[in-house]
This record gives structure tokens, sequence and C-alpha cells, in this order.
């Protein structure tokens, strides 16, 4: 058996979901390469004494690696039996994480927020995760 039998034909929208991610996940990272040289933040140092806007370019990126695997998790659960809806709420995700960092930048960590919006698409990939897992274990 192989992939492109066992998966739903509309998985395709679930990997341009993943490759978006990916982009996502570049973008912020070259942000927090930049901030360093602008910065003059050397490797290792995680955080600066001087500097509160490269804090918060480096926290949007940290914060959004320490929630992506559990992201990924939940989206891969979804799409297998919900491959468009989960697509949808992926995309959500990936856009507020933009959303977020962009208010981060300011340098006014309140303005993070501007991508609270994410949990639509976060929370609904766990409560569709929670679907497939009752549908396999018989109780829907």
């Amino acid at each position: 058996m192989d992939a492109l039998t066992v998966l739903p034909s509309s998985f395709g929208y679930v990997i341009f979901t993943f490759l978006y991610s990916w982009i996502m996940l570049g973008y912020l990272a070259v942000k927090v390469g930049g901030a360093r040289k602008k910065y003059d933040v050397k490797y290792p140092t995680m955080y600066s004494d001087k500097h509160q806007v490269f804090n918060c370019i480096q926290r949007a990126h940290q914060n959004t690696l320490e929630v992506y695997p559990q992201w990924l998790v939940f989206q891969t659960i979804a799409a297998l039996v919900y491959p468009l809806s989960a697509s949808v709420l992926g995309v959500i995700w990936v856009t507020s994480r933009f959303s977020y960092a962009w208010g981060y930048y300011t340098g006014d960590p309140a303005k993070r927020m501007n991508g609270a919006y994410g949990y639509i698409g976060y929370f609904g990939v766990i409560i569709l995760s929670i679907s497939v897992a009752l549908q396999l274990l018989g109780f829907l």
C-alpha cells in the first residue's frame, strides 16, 4: 500500500499547510538572525540585557517553537480524517504566528496578542483530533 492510496486525496492541502508552516518558521528564524547582527547579540546568548526589541524578536520565534511540535501532532491527526478542515485551521494558526511576531517585533510585548486569533486554529485541530480518537474507540 502506498501513501497515495491510503491518504485522502485532499491531504495535499495538508502538505501545503505544512510547507506554509516551514516558511513561517524560516521567516521567524531569519528575523532573529538579523536582530542578532543588528543588536550585536552573540551566540549562544539567548537574550539581551540591553535590547528589549531583540528579546521580543527572539521570544516570538522561541514561543512558536515551543508550541510547534504539539501543533504538528494535532494537525496531522486531525488531517487524516478531516483534511480540508484541518488545512483551513492550520492556515489560520500559521498566519496568526506572523501576526503574533509582527506585533511582538514592535518592542511592546502586549502587541503579540494581535495573533490571538490563532487559538481558533490551534484548539480547532485539537477538537478534531479528539473526534478522531473517539471515532477510533467507537464512541462516535
